[in-house]
């Protein structure tokens, strides 16, 4: 396991692991900007802390499968 992951670091480090970065970096700085406004607007509350970073956490988790529902690897 340890094994995939660090040829995985290797490929992806060289660059040939993603087939189009730019597309996978666009929808990650989209769920990366969603997560981060939803925890400054869910912080405001008057709630514990660990909620909103919960609840942001949850919903940016459950956003990245449509985000990259086309995503390729070489």
């Amino acid at each position: 396991m340890l094994e995939i992951g660090w040829f995985s670091a290797k490929l992806f480090v060289k660059g040939k692991l993603l087939r189009d970065p730019i597309y996978f970096i666009q929808r990650t700085a989209i769920a990366t900007v969603v997560g981060s406004l939803l925890l400054v607007l869910f912080a405001q509350a008057d709630i514990p802390f660990c909620l909103p970073i919960t609840l942001s956490s949850l919903v940016t988790g459950m956003i990245m499968p449509f985000l990259l529902k086309d995503f390729k690897m070489k």
